[in-house]
């Protein structure tokens, strides 16, 4: 027999179980996707929008980035996509790649905070933003670690390129490396910098999975990016990062260059929830500023986080066909979180979806050939469904009652 029942329709029919919350809920994390959205004005700033508008869950946006993408760190919704798969100049940008690949050899142990690197001509010459190490004196990492995030060296990645894989070409191939390891399908390094080569490439998708894995991968590291300024060789210099400075996010960097215009990444986290974002293509650093603050706003505003179940809540109590009890509890065998527009968690509907009754026995924590299905606008989001507790067969005297029960009952 084939079971389709609604667990609930919005809010009414579970309304103990809605909760704003922070969620690690690993199916949730693989679950991004790609969305339908609704145009927003503002007041206050300009919305002329630079090239087609973005897309999102709510309605097409306009923004003055020329690409952006913005990302719900705790479940992989995507609330923002503008031209998000097309490689792009990124410029310092690249920057996020080279540090996850230092907290890669500082976790293994190849590398330590307080380990001296040697200061190369290369490194020295570097033009661009800089940290102003010393010709062929020493830096130890972790002033380079901080002269790469808060100052934005070029000089400080080079040194630490080398001092890590020789030369800054074979550190490159590392980059290259990792980058189908994380998913990034839109990238191709040059080199460690950002500096400008048509060849240097990164969608602005791939880069909010590079701060999604940097975040996720390597906690201990990441307040780097939060500090506000960083004195060395007796020059202070602050965070470029201007969401860093007005505290409205943690993290993770800037870039410019003639080539890709004015960028950033940001994250930010308020009440449990965190956003990762990215944008590239604006024409001045005011404008970087001001888009990417109404940006970030907009995402915390127009969307929340709704846990529908926890992991082990019981979902439903199915029949079993000729066992010891007459039930068992179905439980979600994970979270389920949902990232939802806000006042849209009244209209959601879930539906479990199984065959009934079970077959005996049905032993605690397996799984259940069972759907509990979320749909939300055209959107399907699944769970796996797994026993709550374990229901031997009934014993022969109870089986042969249920059985003549069970004719008597569908007797023609």
């Amino acid at each position: 027999m084939h079971t389709r029942r609604s667990i609930l329709t919005g809010i009414s029919g579970v309304a103990a179980s809605l909760a704003l919350i922070d969620s690690n809920s690993a199916s949730a994390r693989r679950a991004i996707r790609k969305a339908a959205g609704r145009k927003f004005s503002s007041a206050t700033q300009e919305t002329v929008s630079n090239g087609p508008p973005a897309v999102t869950p709510i309605g097409l946006f306009d923004t003055l980035a020329q690409y952006a993408f913005i990302m719900d760190y705790n479940t992989g919704t995507v609330l923002m996509d503008k031209l998000a798969d097309q490689p792009m100049h990124p410029s310092s940008l690249t920057k996020i790649m080279t540090c996850y690949i230092v907290f890669a050899m500082l976790r293994t142990g190849r590398l330590k905070l307080d380990q001296l690197l040697p200061v190369s001509e290369k490194a020295w010459k570097m033009q661009g933003s800089k940290m102003f190490v010393p010709l062929n004196g020493q830096v130890s990492v972790q002033d380079l670690i901080q002269g790469v995030v808060i100052q934005s060296g070029n000089d400080a990645c080079i040194v630490l390129a080398e001092g890590i894989a020789g030369s800054e070409q074979q550190f490159v191939s590392m980059m290259n490396e990792m980058a189908p390891k994380m998913g990034l399908r839109n990238s191709h390094f040059m080199n460690c910098t950002g500096w400008p080569d048509s060849n240097h490439l990164m969608s602005a998708r791939d880069i909010a999975l590079i701060a999604y894995h940097l975040i996720h991968d390597y906690p201990e590291y990441y307040h780097f990016f939060s500090e506000k300024e960083f004195t060395f060789n007796k020059i202070t210099q602050g965070n470029r990062n201007v969401l860093v400075d007005k505290g409205l996010a943690d993290g993770l960097k800037t870039g410019h260059t003639d080539a890709g215009g004015y960028g950033l990444c940001a994250s930010s986290e308020r009440n449990g929830r965190r956003v990762i974002m990215v944008v590239n293509g604006l024409t001045s650093m005011n404008m970087r500023a001001h888009e990417s603050e109404r940006l970030i706003e907009w995402s915390f505003n127009q969307f929340e986080n709704v846990k529908l179940f926890n992991k082990g809540d019981i979902v439903e109590q199915a029949p079993v066909w000729m066992g010891a009890q007459e039930t068992v509890p179905l439980v979600a065998g994970e979270n389920l979180v949902l990232t939802l527009p806000v006042g849209m968690r009244e209209k959601l509907k879930v539906t479990l979806d199984y065959n009934a009754p079970l077959s005996v026995p049905v032993m605690k924590g397996q799984n259940v050939e069972a759907s509990l299905s979320v749909k939300n606008g055209g959107i399907t989001v699944q769970v796996p469904i797994i026993a709550g507790e374990t229901v031997e067969k009934a014993n022969i005297i109870s089986r042969m009652m249920k059985n003549v029960s069970y004719r008597l009952t569908n007797k023609n």
